[in-house]
């Protein structure tokens, strides 16, 4: 639902899409006010993740206002400055801590200190992006933007699975004064896969099999595939017990891809074999491959946020079908910051041919903006 403009306030109804509307919200500077949060919910209201996130924005920012109404089922929110620094933050157990990363990403390179973040929770969970498909797949893009890493940085400290948590990563993240623009329409060939296996409070031979289930399915399309095993051990294995895998195709682009997948909650009565993990993330990966695009469909969003921020000119990128989460975040897009992208389906090269053999490749979408100049005001200059 498009927003209503109160007094230069932008008001949204409903908890869909809460982060997207905070996210861009301490960009623009825009105040907003959410109403009818889960109003007809039995528990209404915010929940503990959502709350969490605003504490965390919290930390990062100078001058934030946030007003909850007594029920909890409306809030106000005046963004302040994004001051950046050291930080550490204990991130709700209801949502990994992928949930809370993604943001310090977006956010990290208009603060005004260079990002140093500790977070800990679930470094794994399965309604949000890993901790390692971050910065597998993420930080690349990112680097693309400021050039030179200046010591970006992810570093998984412990890994920590849910409900109990018990991870902690180190998130490091340079300032710039500004995004560069971006010309990024070829993404190559895949040329190698790389994977790493985690094992948290479980048998060694959990890891081992994941390994050889995966590897079985990916050296049926290429010989150079690598997964490293990290079996962690006492404190660094969290709290609970669990076990995953995370795999990346790197292509003659730099182009990556990543794909992932990882058992069952513990007490949640399913029973989760690590054959079938390593099969289902191998096949995953195959699908993103699939789709294609210079970018990971999981970070589509994030590539039109920059794009967006960049200087003053023409920003294109190819990328995959579309996301529904980055259909709705090219909406809020305009809202804030009046922004508009061209989008063009480019049609595979075989829909024009007779061929009736087995379709390999996607239809791509072109993305093409002009950056509105976002200058980091706070950023000291020599």
């Amino acid at each position: 639902m498009p927003a209503i403009i109160k007094d230069d306030v932008l008001v949204y109804k409903g908890s869909n899409l809460f982060r997207q509307r905070l996210l861009l919200s301490v960009l623009s500077g825009r105040a907003i006010k959410i109403e009818d949060i889960r109003s007809n919910h039995d528990d209404p209201g915010l929940r503990e993740y959502e709350v969490n996130l605003i504490r965390l924005i919290d930390k990062i920012t100078n001058g934030t206002r946030v007003e909850l109404g007594e029920t909890g089922t409306s809030m106000y929110f005046q963004p302040g400055i994004l001051v950046g620094g050291q930080v550490t933050h204990s991130c709700c157990t209801q949502r990994g801590i992928g949930y809370y990363l993604e943001v310090l990403l977006a956010v990290g390179p208009f603060c005004k200190e260079p990002l140093n973040a500790v977070l800990q929770g679930v470094t794994h969970h399965e309604l949000d992006v890993s901790v390692d498909k971050v910065k597998l797949a993420a930080l690349p893009v990112l680097l693309k933007f400021i050039l030179v890493d200046d010591g970006l940085e992810l570093k998984v400290v412990r890994r920590g699975a849910p409900p109990l948590g018990g991870g902690e990563i180190v998130f490091r993240c340079p300032v710039r004064r500004h995004l560069r623009p971006l010309q990024w329409t070829k993404w190559g060939l895949v040329k190698r896969i790389r994977g790493v296996v985690y094992a948290l409070r479980v048998s060694p031979t959990f890891a081992n099999r994941v390994v050889e289930s995966a590897k079985g399915v990916m050296l049926n399309f290429l010989p150079d595939v690598y997964i490293n095993t990290d079996q962690c051990r006492g404190p660094n294995a969290g709290k609970s017990p669990g076990f995953g895998v995370s795999l990346v195709a790197e292509t003659n682009e730099k182009t990556f891809y990543c794909a992932e997948a990882k058992s069952e909650e513990v007490g949640s009565g399913e029973i989760s074999l690590p054959e079938e993990i390593g099969r289902q993330c191998a096949l995953k990966l195959a699908d993103e491959i699939y789709r294609g695009g210079a970018v990971d469909s999981s970070f589509q969003w994030l590539l039109a946020l920059w794009m967006a921020l960049g200087q003053k000119d023409v920003s294109e990128c190819v990328v995959g079908p579309l996301s529904d989460y980055t259909i709705s975040f090219l909406q809020h897009l305009k809202e804030f910051f009046g922004v508009m992208f061209k989008l063009e389906v480019l049609r595979s090269e075989l829909d024009d041919s007779d061929e009736e053999d087995d379709v390999v490749d996607a239809n791509k979408v072109k993305m093409t903006c002009v950056g509105i100049g976002y200058v980091n005001i706070s950023k000291r200059t020599m």
